[in-house]
């Protein structure tokens, strides 16, 4: 699909970087500069090449300083911009290194909204800049395979539509604004267990249609000017060194002109990642530097390829304006235009799960008094997760954001009622007088639980807060089950005994267990990691200020035995854990030329589900969830009514346009998040039951019935064909439902192909 634009397009980012740019695509754009890179690579020595092509610091790669071309400066992301650090990435404790503390990836997409995607990557560009950072190591945007992986948190969902969505838009935000992205982790980085040795083996057709299907979005649609190969291997070879997906896919089939860089520690080989598509190693030069030069005048790696990888950077170099250190973090970058951003996602993530009798929201007619349970309403979440935090200004917590919103007029009691539990960060991240939880299932304290009992007896209503934090939810490791830690469960039910007027708020990054809390909570509310406003948006939600419309990006089971890769048998492993390849930096040195799969094995991830992921498998398993994938309530009922769709048969360069009403059948203005799910009705190619084609959030007003478009490209019904190893159209009979979630769709109508 080749997208063309002009100096009018909408989306178009010429405003910022190029000029007259016609009839081109965003990738192609990237070449415009191509004649002068040339010059300047004839000019330079193989080594001045090769210094470009690894890390210079920590955090950057070097530029040509005798030709006057910057280097490359790096941020981490994904949802802020992280403070400056030095080698080993220790803080270096500036005063000007703070950034607007984001909501975290799933938060985002449980907002399911393209236009805040984009409102938050051009945030995030901003900040790039004032930070003087060149790349910022973000979107992430693997699919979320795993209830219990590690980085579910930051990665968006489990649907490659809604991911692709999201991930173009926040990759055109940020490159508006001039701060190149860096789409990661490219590919099938589904686990963190292992993940530095793992080996995916995954069929083609599921890898295409789920696994890519945003990453290929972010360069053809988005224009990402970078991407970061994932430490994992697939299919028996590494990211930073896999020629099918660097070389035959991004490269070749999708167009990609900008450059790769591996993850920290992610290089492996220097003829290997040198021909596989790598053109930057970092942090260091074990593979990219020395060994690389030698490699070239041996004649083991042609020179044409090392100028390649520098003409890709350059590319990138020139379309990003370099920030002279003078201008660069000389005053906050924080400012009140982002933080409302930030705020604005934070609502609308917010996912109503159950309100039985109306619990919600808060009466503040007959509500004096809020007991407010639990550690995790003060507990603060913008650092923390091993490579993904920010040095925020100030964070909103929840209870903090609860007492500024109601100030006098409801008394708010609090008790912890549990400890923190830090599992490995213990060490460096406790507070002082700090007293951590012995372990994740520690028992519950009787002092904090008497407290807490003692708390919530006479209240009006109890708010407990539960969850994990990000230290259970971390990268480098994966948890174990998804059971609420330190006894919450047991917590929460002594809790009910007492008083059974309770609002249970999940504070997560991922899915948990809620089988004890749906039984004790007449109202469940997920929460999010949700940034520096976090507590504020929560307040004005469980206050009624704003109507709740997050949906949720992930589907919760009712237990963790019933997703997928644990009914199957694919995960965990049966190999033993390996200490995590980001942690300890581990490289074999055997001149640079070794393949670390020569020397240690590493266990096997079979994707035996293939397409069945997430809602797809339990839709197409009749198997029952605890929520499903893209369900949330609001304090107003929604109506559908009027389905109709612009044709009944289509061909395969036409669109599909659905027509519907959408009524708000309440008493304020609330958003819905209409959804669109397609099911063949008489394909001889295996297919899940249904699968999200087209979503909309649309804001109604209290009453207002609205007319809403949800439209298609017939081309995404294609399906790819391993037999031809293209992509290909079937003809038939399409069933289009319409709703609110993936199993509350009240509309549908058929059309033909």
């Amino acid at each position: 699909m080749k997208q063309k634009f002009c100096k009018t397009t909408i989306l178009s980012i010429c405003g910022f970087m190029f000029f007259g740019c016609a009839e081109l695509t965003l990738q192609e754009q990237l070449t415009k500069n191509d004649k002068k890179i040339n010059e300047i690579i004839s000019q330079m020595t193989l080594e001045e090449k090769v210094k470009m092509l690894h890390g210079k610091t920590n955090m950057s790669s070097e530029g040509v300083p005798r030709l006057g071309i910057q280097e490359i400066r790096y941020t981490d992301g994904p949802f802020g911009i992280r403070e400056e650090v030095g080698d080993r990435f220790v803080p270096l404790k500036w005063k000007t290194d703070s950034a607007t503390y984001f909501p975290t990836g799933s938060a985002l997409a449980a907002t399911w909204s393209g236009e805040l995607a984009y409102q938050y990557g051009r945030a995030m560009g901003i900040e790039g800049r004032l930070r003087g950072k060149d790349v910022i190591l973000g979107p992430a945007m693997n699919i979320q395979r795993l209830p219990v992986g590690g980085r579910t948190y930051e990665y968006l969902s489990e649907d490659p539509h809604l991911n692709a969505i999201l991930a173009v838009q926040y990759t055109l935000g940020s490159q508006k604004e001039g701060t190149a992205v860096c789409l990661k982790h490219y590919a099938l980085n589904n686990q963190e267990t292992n993940r530095g040795t793992v080996d995916v083996v995954i069929a083609e057709r599921p890898m295409r249609e789920i696994y890519l299907k945003a990453f290929e979005a972010a360069i053809r649609e988005g224009g990402a000017m970078s991407v970061m190969p994932a430490y994992n291997k697939v299919n028996g070879y590494y990211g930073s060194e896999n020629v099918h997906l660097n070389n035959e896919i991004l490269r070749g089939e999708w167009g990609f002109k900008g450059f790769t860089v591996s993850d920290w520690g992610g290089t492996h080989s220097t003829v290997g990642a040198a021909v596989g598509g790598l053109d930057v190693q970092m942090p260091d030069n074990t593979f990219f530097g020395e060994a690389l030069y030698n490699a070239v005048k041996n004649g083991e790696v042609a020179e044409e390829i090392v100028d390649e990888k520098v003409r890709n950077i350059l590319r990138v170099r020139f379309a990003v304006e370099a920030v002279a250190d003078d201008v660069a973090n000389q005053k906050n970058p924080s400012l009140p235009e982002q933080q409302q951003i930030a705020y604005d996602v934070a609502t609308k993530s917010i996912v109503l799960l159950k309100n039985n009798g109306n619990l919600l929201p808060v009466n503040k007619e007959k509500v004096k008094k809020i007991a407010v349970i639990g550690l995790n309403a003060e507990l603060i979440t913008g650092s923390g997760g091993m490579g993904a935090g920010v040095k925020t200004p100030y964070e909103i917590t929840p209870l903090q954001g609860l007492r500024n919103r109601v100030g006098n007029d409801i008394e708010i009691v609090y008790a912890p009622a549990y400890r923190n539990f830090k599992g490995m960060f213990a060490l460096w991240g406790a507070k002082e007088g700090e007293v951590l939880a012995d372990s994740i299932n520690e028992a519950v304290q009787p002092a904090l639980l008497a407290e807490a009992k003692k708390a919530v007896n006479g209240a009006d209503l109890v708010i407990f807060f539960g969850g994990t934090n990000k230290s259970i939810e971390t990268e480098g490791s994966d948890r174990k089950d998804i059971m609420l830690p330190v006894s919450q469960d047991k917590i929460i039910e002594e809790l009910a005994a007492v008083n059974p007027n309770i609002v249970t708020v999940i504070i997560s990054g991922g899915p948990v267990d809620l089988n004890v809390v749906n039984k004790y909570s007449p109202a469940i509310v997920q929460g999010w990691w949700n940034g520096l406003e976090g507590g504020h948006a929560l307040a004005d939600v469980l206050l009624g200020t704003i109507a709740p419309s997050g949906k949720l990006p992930f589907t919760l089971p009712i237990k963790l035995e019933d997703s997928p890769a644990y009914a199957l048998g694919n995960f965990p492993q049966k190999e033993g854990v390996e200490g995590d390849i980001f942690g300890t930096q581990y490289r074999p040195d055997i001149d640079g030329q070794s393949d670390l799969n020569e020397k240690k094995k590493g266990p096997t991830a079979y994707y035996s589900e293939g397409s069945l992921v997430g809602y797809r498998w339990f839709d197409t398993k009749n198997q029952p969830v605890m929520f499903p994938f893209g369900y949330g309530l609001s304090y107003v009922d929604f109506g559908y009514d009027g389905i109709k769709s612009d044709k009944t048969k289509y061909g395969k360069d036409d669109v599909v346009k659905v027509t519907f009403e959408l009524i708000n059948n309440g008493s304020m203005v609330a958003d819905e998040v209409a959804q669109l799910y397609v099911r063949r009705l008489d394909s001889k190619v295996e297919w899940p039951y249904k699968e999200l084609k087209a979503f909309e959030r649309v804001t109604l007003q209290e009453g207002q019935t609205k007319e809403v478009t949800l439209q298609f490209p017939v081309k995404e019904l294609s399906y790819w064909n391993e037999a031809t190893n293209s992509w290909t159209l079937e003809n038939g009979k399409i069933e289009i439902l319409v709703g609110g979630s993936s199993v509350e769709l009240p509309l549908k109508t058929q059309i033909e192909i």
